[in-house]
């Protein structure tokens, strides 16, 4: 069973989509980890269809028929929304500081008391608690 890649990681200048199109060809192929089967669709990977305007299922249909990582994101831009640079500095944003002191802070707490990193002071963000759990170093705080 696999990981995806870090939602750290950009397509195009773009985080965490790259993770949700590896959850999709994992997923097909049968080697997605059992722990991520739950969120398939959900959470971060709904945000992340929203936010480029196109369906969620759509997208999985056109990673199923083989699309690359540009093709993909090429797809929601041609049937959702072609995000401006500032559109996309905003998306990055709040997506690597998600569970900073807002409302998904009691999430990652909760997680992070689940997976015994209650003493890692490090993981202060869900990217964080995300490659902490999937066996990657967390980087260095981008927040204080």
């Amino acid at each position: 069973m696999k990981y995806p890649r870090s939602p750290r990681e950009k397509i195009q200048g773009i985080v965490y989509f790259g993770r949700m199109i590896d959850k999709m060809r994992l997923m097909n192929a049968g080697e997605l980890h059992p722990d991520l089967h739950a969120n398939l669709g959900k959470a971060f990977d709904e945000r992340c269809a929203n936010f480029l305007g196109v369906r969620y299922e759509d997208l999985a249909g056109c990673i199923k028929a083989g699309l690359t990582d540009n093709d993909a994101l090429t797809w929601c831009f041609e049937n959702g929304v072609t995000p401006t640079e500032e559109q996309i500095e905003i998306w990055n944003a709040f997506m690597s500081k998600r569970g900073w002191n807002d409302d998904a802070t009691a999430t990652l707490i909760r997680r992070k008391q689940e997976s015994g990193f209650e003493t890692r002071d490090e993981i202060q963000t869900m990217f964080d608690y995300i490659d902490a759990d999937e066996g990657r170093p967390v980087p260095p705080a981008i927040v204080s």
